[in-house]
């Protein structure tokens, strides 16, 4: 039994038009909303056995502050997740090592809703800092299928206002 937690990135800002979309940071409440969520998955007791995310600025930021709400070190950052399709995330995913049983995948829309979709159906918008627990019922990575894939929680920033 895997646990695939799919995180779309924190709220960024878009006031510095200059600069690059890679490199754009956090604004206030991506700031706020990132240690609050990482707080809730700590809370359930969730503590991942990788973090995978992508590097852009934004990603990053919210991959290291979970990782520091929930107490874990090591975050795996891969220049293909930025800017990758549905498709080339299942293929990051089912590489990694099989002896990960819960895994954070750090990243961003539209690939990790079409992720979600063709997994579980899920068809809303994870909106920023959104959370999806996926439960798969397979012992190796490489064999994530929709048939073994069940959705068990999303949580979101703004869930329980």
């Amino acid at each position: 039994m895997k646990k695939l937690y799919i995180i779309r990135h924190a709220k960024s800002s878009w006031s510095n038009g200059t600069l690059d979309d890679f490199e754009r940071p956090l604004n206030k409440r991506g700031k706020a909303n990132a240690p609050m969520m990482g707080a809730r998955l700590k809370e359930k007791g969730i503590m991942p056995d990788i973090i995978i995310s992508s590097p852009a600025k934004r990603a990053k930021s919210t991959a290291e502050i979970i990782a520091n709400e929930v107490g874990y070190k090591n975050i795996l950052f891969l220049d293909d997740i930025y800017e990758a399709t549905s498709e080339t995330l299942r293929k990051i995913l089912s590489k990694l090592e099989d002896s990960y049983r819960v895994v954070f995948l750090v990243g961003h829309n539209p690939s990790l809703n079409e992720l979600a979709e063709k997994l579980v159906g899920f068809d809303e918008n994870i909106p920023t800092c959104g959370i999806l627990e996926i439960e798969l019922r397979c012992k190796k990575w490489a064999d994530m299928d929709p048939k073994n894939a069940k959705l068990l929680s999303f949580d979101y920033p703004k869930k329980g206002e």
